[in-house]
């Protein structure tokens, strides 16, 4: 140490040191170096010239630089003394990757190139859009692979809950090759919803029926499902196997069973249907057979040309006509003939097409050692030795394979049957498009022109693999859709008048979607199915995607209408309420992801969901707790929607006055004709057609006089309402120039009425509401609608009260399959829940029954583990919303007392059900009479003596 650079003290008096060596030095010798540096509160002397030389005290130093100077002056930082954060826990997570679906991640090889399939695009009139859709477990999705079942929890509950999209290049007999865009639908009426939502994008369905079961609960509903949305209809009768394996029909039995099939389905096409031609039938060519699970397909035209291929000479067309129905052929002539030649005569589809198929099936089952290779050998089929010791089930699908061939069959059906998107376009906007066809918009559409205007209608979102954003799916009706460019979506609220709902967006990347892949494109032209990137945001369920400029007069496809309603209802709310925000967001989400799922808040702010069934919901909850928001929720117990009706007409002309005693509405209420409700909801009459065509409507279906008739104001709520608005006033007495002046604040209060109604907040069903007298202010000011609409909406509630007020609720339908011997059990359970069968019946060449019948849905929770219960587990069962049905007892009868945890006689159930969704709305217990009463209006019911009956 050279002493002359410091004291006596040992402090530095040497030369300056330069700044960054000074640094290190305190870096170093922090510790050691006792002036290290001024108090923090104390700025330093400006004129001092050696810093770092006055002396600190032990507990003013200053070890660590304090959080500020670290992370600095702006930074929000907590301290913690001592570790909250458990040692099982690492201090930073490992990132998680979410993965609900199974994707591939690379291209899977295909017998045709990516670029093939890229180019076939450009033709529409090769490409087929169609839905395959069919009861639960009917065999859409193939056995082994269940390729579209690409959730987690789709495999392991061994349903289909989403619809999956698949576009494949397939080909004819003849060997031409077509772009099929097929959507695979869940068959659970549940998710009837998602078959919705693909039908809209197709121009027809393949619906498949199994051979053993036969027309079923859903078949029925997917067969007028697709004729009310105009579709071409065709058929695959499956597991034919089936009438072989299990039930070991003979060939006769098992002709007759398919028939029966092909009959009962033509059956109720006639039913649904106006339309003449709208036939099914093997000889036409638009119903195929199949089996699934050995791979097996083919149409009449498809097995004779496996004829025709064996033995040259035979015009395979013309054989097929010849193979079903009542024909024989006769082996000494070698002619066919209608009459059976012999008593033990087989018809030609038995002998040419089941015979054959039974003996493939018991050789390969029965004697599979001796005589198999040989009768392989006859029919050309090659088998290796370690082929021919497989099991019987991959053996019989490798002969069948073989024989069979590629499924050409199906693909001449669709075809053939199926319109392009060409020839189906017009048929398609006409039904799906709110404006015109005349428009050039319309034009281009209707001839799917791929330079046209941009339009594309999405009808689902589908969400990431890890959950974080959805992509929406949809067709290209007219124009190209290019990735990168910037577009308009439109959503279901967009009108002309109201731009609100729109919003202008960039595409992201494009795909085609093929169930565990992704092809990615740069565009994609008018005809095709499309995955689109980037415009997830503003959509909520479906939306119209055109271009952001120049296209002013794009109006938008219609919202989906679904053929079931969401009728059972859950309140949900986190378990940690500080998780809110985070429930919410994922509310939104699952609402983007199921189409018919409905989400709201109540008055008393619970957050209520309300779907299809307890399947859709337990799907619906899955997702909300592990995709979307991974925070725990409570799940209350689920109820159901309730409707308010009157089954009288009103006791008394009900009248109200404004706040400003200037004006005065008189109405009674009475219950609508049986049936009309329903016209209206499935938009058999609109209330956008002209008064002479309204008119003439009620009054031949409906037995309305013509002046009633032709003074409809509105449906309500909304312009598909159950209920009617009818001025019934006279211009004698009514200043009707007046009255007009104010319709329209009068039809608001209507609306606003029915859409939740006095007892419990729930709509009105099923009403008709007549104005018989208003009194209306002179001068405009006085009949605002501040002034009218609130005074419309209380008429229109005192003259429901007063016409005597039930609570229906929503009936579902339930059929269930089950053996014999378990009838009595289902009638059993049905009965304690309120249910009645309408009809039970054998299922014709099955030893099962069919049970049909009625059940209150807020009976229905856990029906189907109690049947099973009971059963053995031997009778299964669907349930679908079917009708609206009065629960027995007046709602408004006070000397009824509800008792706690007990259940009630039938008829307080009108009551209990009232007071108990009050309760859960937060309203009071009870309807009070004179909320919706003014005083004039309660004097005039005092002297009636209607008081003593309501409570007050």
């Amino acid at each position: 140490m050279e002493t002359d650079l410091y004291d006596e003290f040992g402090n530095y008096i040497g030369p300056e040191l330069d700044s960054d060596e000074d640094d290190d030095l305190e870096a170093d010798d922090r510790d050691v170096d006792e002036a290290d540096e001024d108090d923090e509160d104390e700025p330093a002397d400006a004129d001092e010239d050696v810093p770092g030389m006055e002396v600190v005290l032990h507990e003013d130093k200053k070890y660590y630089p304090t959080a500020e100077e670290v992370y600095g002056p702006e930074v929000e930082t907590l301290v913690q003394e001592e570790d909250a954060q458990p040692l099982t826990e690492p201090i930073i997570k490992p990132v998680r990757n979410k993965q609900f679906t199974l994707m591939e991640q690379e291209l899977p090889s295909t017998v045709y190139d990516m670029e093939f399939l890229a180019d076939l695009m450009d033709s529409p009139e090769l490409i087929r859009n169609v839905t395959l859709c069919g009861h639960l477990h009917h065999g859409k999705v193939k056995h082994s692979l269940r390729y579209t079942d690409i959730l987690f929890t789709e495999q392991e509950r061994g349903v289909g809950i989403k619809s999956t999209p698949v576009t494949m290049v397939l080909p004819d007999s003849r060997g031409k090759s077509f772009l099929f865009n097929i959507m695979d639908t869940p068959g659970h009426v549940n998710f009837s919803d998602e078959v919705t939502s693909g039908i809209r994008l197709s121009d027809g369905i393949v619906l498949f029926i199994d051979a053993a079961e036969g027309v079923m609960l859903n078949t029925e509903r997917l067969i007028k499902h697709a004729v009310q949305e105009r579709l071409a209809i065709t058929i695959c009768i499956n597991k034919v196997d089936r009438l072989i394996v299990e039930l070991k029909l003979p060939p006769t039995d098992a002709y007759y069973k398919l028939r029966h099939i092909v009959d009962e389905v033509n059956a109720m096409l006639s039913t649904y249907s106006t339309d003449e031609n709208l036939v099914v039938s093997p000889l036409l060519g638009n119903v195929c057979f199949a089996s699934s699970q050995y791979c097996v397909c083919f149409t009449l035209g498809s097995f004779a040309k496996i004829y025709s291929d064996t033995y040259g000479d035979i015009n395979y067309t013309e054989f097929a006509k010849r193979l079903w129905g009542d024909i024989y052929f006769n082996p000494k002539t070698r002619k066919f003939t209608k009459k059976a030649p012999t008593s033990n005569s087989q018809r030609s589809f038995v002998e040419f097409v089941l015979e054959p198929l039974y003996k493939i099936l018991s050789q390969v089952v029965g004697d599979c050692d001796t005589s198999l290779p040989r009768v392989l050998d006859e029919l050309g089929i090659h088998l290796v030795k370690e082929e021919l010791k497989l099991n019987i089930r991959p053996l019989l699908r490798l002969v069948c394979k073989r024989f069979f061939g590629e499924f050409t069959g199906f693909v001449d059906m669709c075809v053939q049957h199926i319109p392009s998107p060409q020839g189906g376009a017009k048929n398609k906007i006409e039904h799906s498009y709110t404006g015109g066809l005349d428009s050039d918009l319309g034009e281009a559409m209707a001839e799917c022109d791929p330079d046209g205007p941009l339009m594309c209608h999405t009808t689902k979102m589908y969400s990431t693999e890890d959950g974080v954003q959805f992509h929406a799916f949809g067709r290209v009706l007219s124009g190209t859709i290019q990735a990168g460019q910037p577009v308009k979506v439109l959503g279901e609220n967009y009108t002309l008048e109201d731009e609100e709902d729109s919003q202008i967006c960039t595409v992201g990347r494009l795909w085609i979607n093929v169930a565990r892949y992704q092809i990615e494109v740069n565009r994609v032209p008018a005809g095709n199915w499309v995955l689109i990137e980037g415009c997830d945001q503003p959509i909520v369920k479906t939306a119209t995607i055109t271009e952001p400029r120049g296209n002013e007069e794009a109006q938008i496809f219609r919202p989906l209408k679904f053929n079931t309603a969401s009728v059972i209802k859950i309140a949900v709310e986190p378990v940690n309420p500080s998780e809110l925000p985070k429930m919410l967001d994922g509310l939104r989400k699952v609402n983007k992801s199921y189409p018919s799922l409905t989400t709201k808040v109540e008055e008393s702010g619970e957050h209520v969901i309300l779907g299809t069934g307890e399947l859709y919901l337990d799907c619906v909850m899955h997702d909300l707790r592990k995709m979307y928001s991974e925070i725990d929720i409570k799940v209350a117990d689920p109820v159901v929607t309730f409707c308010e009706t009157v089954v009288e007409t009103s006791s008394l002309k009900c009248f109200a006055e404004t706040p400003n005693k200037k004006n005065k509405i008189t109405m009674i209420a009475e219950p609508l004709e049986k049936g009309l409700a329903e016209d209206i909801e499935n938009e058999v009459v609109q209330i956008t057609w002209n008064r002479k065509k309204l008119g003439e409507f009620f009054q031949t279906k409906y037995d309305w006089d013509l002046l009633a008739a032709r003074s409809i104001w509105a449906f309500g709520p909304d312009t598909t309402g159950p209920n009617i608005l009818v001025d019934d006033t006279l211009p004698s007495e009514v200043d009707k120039a007046l009255l007009g002046s104010v319709k329209d604040s009068i039809v608001q209060g209507f609306q606003w009425g029915t859409r939740e109604g006095p007892l419990c907040d729930e709509p009105i069903r099923n009403v008709k509401f007549k104005i018989l007298d208003a009194v209306i202010a002179q001068e405009p000011l006085h009949r605002g609608g501040g002034q009218v609409i609130p005074t419309a909406r209380r008429v229109v509630y005192s003259a429901f009260l007063m016409a005597t007020p039930r609570l229906m609720e929503p009936y579902y339908f339930v059929e269930v399959q089950a053996p014999a011997d378990c009838v009595s059990a289902v009638y059993t359970v049905l009965a304690r829940r309120r249910g009645h069968v309408t009809q039970d019946a054998p299922i014709p060449g099955s030893p099962l029954y069919t049970i049909k019948a009625f059940i209150p849905a807020i009976d229905s929770f856990g029906f189907e583990t109690d049947l099973r219960t009971h059963t053995q587990g031997q009778a299964f069962s669907l349930s679908v919303f079917h009708h609206w049905q009065i629960v027995p007892g007046d709602p408004l009868d006070k000397s009824i007392v509800i008792r706690p945890l007990e259940p009630q006689p039938a008829p307080h159930l009108a009551r209990e059900f009232m007071i108990k969704t009050r309760r859960r709305k937060g309203l009071s217990e009870d309807v009070s009479i004179s909320k919706f009463f003014d005083d004039p209006m309660l004097l005039e019911l005092a002297k009636q003596d209607v008081v003593l009956n309501y409570p007050m």
